[in-house]
């Protein structure tokens, strides 16, 4: 999502229902302050965060919010859905609007899910060249073998779509299940890499998106808001 920019004047004049000419002449009256300072300058950006007032009334004010989500399996990343509870359901529904998805997951998939009102944010957190690790744990039908770590290493080819996987990191840590480091999202990605050895997914768990990992002591259904520096961490 890109973020929602615009020039204060036309703010302005959208809110207030005033031509931009009167729009100038409180600029110039020094009547309009944004984020507590005075604005003179008619094309000065504004975005969805700034708070701006008109005679220290606030014509609008709205903060930053990011949560994080512990999905359960049968809940899906979406924001409605006809058949199946969503993962923006599980949040009270007075923290609900304006908040959209980042990372999301599939149906059986468990594990971290953020929500957000920041799009600048999840935009840089999810743009395929920020290459944000993502941390899955994996358990398989079928015995994992030494073979299973090189293949990931090296990338896999999928013809359908003329593309090959980024580089994964993969280690073994029982006889079906693995700890699986992505720096991508393709569709149904891990399960298709495991296919390659005819090893089906039995169950699928994210538990960290860059720097943040998923609370331990928020269980299935349960979520919690970002401090200030697990903001930051998700970045990393």
């Amino acid at each position: 999502m890109e973020s929602k920019r615009a020039r204060l004047d036309r703010f302005l004049a959208k809110v207030l229902q005033i031509p931009r000419k009167q729009v100038r002449q409180l600029l110039l009256a020094r009547r309009v302050k944004v984020n507590g300072i005075v604005a003179t300058e008619i094309d000065m950006q504004v975005n969805e965060f700034s708070c701006i007032a008109l005679d220290e009334q606030l014509l609008r004010q709205n903060s930053p919010r990011y949560y994080m989500v512990h999905k359960p399996v049968g809940v899906v990343s979406a924001t409605n859905d006809e058949l199946h509870g969503t993962v923006l359901a599980l949040l009270p529904e007075a923290l609900q609007s304006g908040l959209h998805i980042v990372g999301r997951l599939d149906l059986n998939t468990s594990g971290l899910v953020l929500l957000t009102n920041d799009s600048r944010w999840s935009c840089v957190l999810m743009q395929p060249g920020a290459h944000v690790e993502k941390e899955y744990w994996v358990t398989l039908a079928n015995p994992l073998t030494e073979e299973y770590a090189p293949a990931f290493a090296l990338g896999m080819y999928f013809g359908f779509e003329d593309m090959t996987t980024n580089p994964a990191q993969l280690e073994i840590i029982g006889s079906h299940t693995a700890r699986v480091v992505l720096t991508e999202g393709k569709y149904h990605q891990l399960k298709r890499m495991f296919g390659r050895f005819r090893n089906p997914v039995v169950a699928l768990h994210r538990s960290r998106i860059g720097g943040l990992e998923l609370d331990d002591a928020l269980g299935p259904g349960q979520w919690r808001a970002l401090d200030g520096d697990e903001v930051t961490k998700g970045l990393f």
